[in-house]
C-alpha cells in the first residue's frame, strides 16, 4: 500500500472527513483491521484563511509548497490538497514536492463524465467560483460549468466560511442552498459539483433534484485507488 500525503485543516471539518473515508474505503477493500498508510500536515485555517482573504495568493502557493515537501520528507508517495481552493496552486505544489498529485477536479470531471452530465453546477467559495483555474480544469474534460450569480455566490460562500468551518449545520442554510440548485437547473444545469469539502457536511443526494457529486468523496475514492494500485 503506497503512503499518501495529505495537507489539510482547511478547514479541520473536512480533513477529519478525509481522515475517515480513507481509513474506511481501505478497509471496505481489504477487509479486517487494515486502514490507510497516510501523513497529515494539518495547517492553521485562520491563517490561509486571513491571507486569502487579503488576496495574498503567492504567500499561500509558499505554504502549500512547503507542506508539499514536508510531507515528501516524510515518505508520501502522493498528494492530496484537501480542499478545493487551494488546487489554485497544485501545480507548484507538484513540481516543487516531485511527487503526483491526485487533483481533486480531474476526479470529479470524470465522475461526472462517467454519469453523462457535462453542464454542472459548480458550488464552491467564491474563491472557485470566480478565479478562472477550477472551471478550466473542468473544460479540460469536455464540461461546462455553470455558476450562480453574484447573489447568490455571496450567500454560499458566506455559509461556507461562518458556519460550515466552524461544524455549523442550519436548516436555513441547507434551504438557501437547494434554491440557489433550482434555480440554476431551470438554468440548464444537468448537475452539481460541491465544489468546497465542506458542502458534504451540508448538502447530501436527498437535497438535490440533480445528481450530486461530492468533491470529498472522489477524490478520497481516487487516492486509495492510487494507494492500492498494483505496483512498486
Amino acid at each position: 500500500m503506497r503512503t499518501l500525503g495529505l495537507i489539510g485543516g482547511m478547514s479541520w471539518e473536512s480533513t477529519a472527513v478525509y481522515y475517515r473515508l480513507l481509513n474506511g474505503m481501505v478497509r471496505d477493500r481489504l477487509g479486517g483491521l487494515h486502514s490507510a498508510r497516510l501523513l497529515l500536515l494539518s495547517v492553521d485555517f485562520a491563517e490561509i484563511a486571513a491571507l486569502q482573504a487579503e488576496g495574498r495568493w503567492s504567500v499561500l502557493t509558499e505554504r502549500m509548497v512547503d507542506a508539499g515537501r514536508h510531507l515528501r520528507a516524510g515518505g508520501a508517495e502522493a498528494l492530496l490538497i484537501c480542499t478545493n481552493t487551494m488546487h489554485l496552486m497544485a501545480a507548484a505544489v507538484e513540481e516543487a514536492a516531485g511527487l503526483p498529485l491526485i487533483h481533486i477536479a480531474d476526479t470529479t470531471a470524470a465522475a461526472c463524465r462517467k454519469a453523462g452530465v457535462r453542464r454542472p453546477l459548480l458550488l464552491a467559495t467564491r474563491y472557485t467560483m470566480e478565479h478562472p483555474f477550477y472551471a478550466e480544469r473542468l473544460h479540460r474534460h469536455g464540461l461546462e460549468p455553470l455558476v450562480p450569480g453574484p447573489e447568490d455566490r455571496t450567500t454560499i460562500h458566506r455559509i461556507i466560511y461562518e458556519e460550515l468551518c466552524r461544524g455549523e449545520i442550519r436548516e436555513d442554510s441547507r434551504a438557501a442552498y437547494r434554491a440557489v440548485i433550482e434555480r440554476m437547473r431551470a438554468e440548464g444545469a444537468d448537475g452539481v459539483i460541491l465544489g468546497c469539502t465542506e458542502i458534504g457536511l451540508l448538502i447530501r443526494q436527498e437535497d438535490s433534484p440533480l445528481p450530486v457529486f461530492d468533491t470529498t468523496e472522489i477524490h478520497c475514492a481516487a487516492a486509495v485507488d492510487f494507494a492500492l494500485a498494483p505496483g512498486p
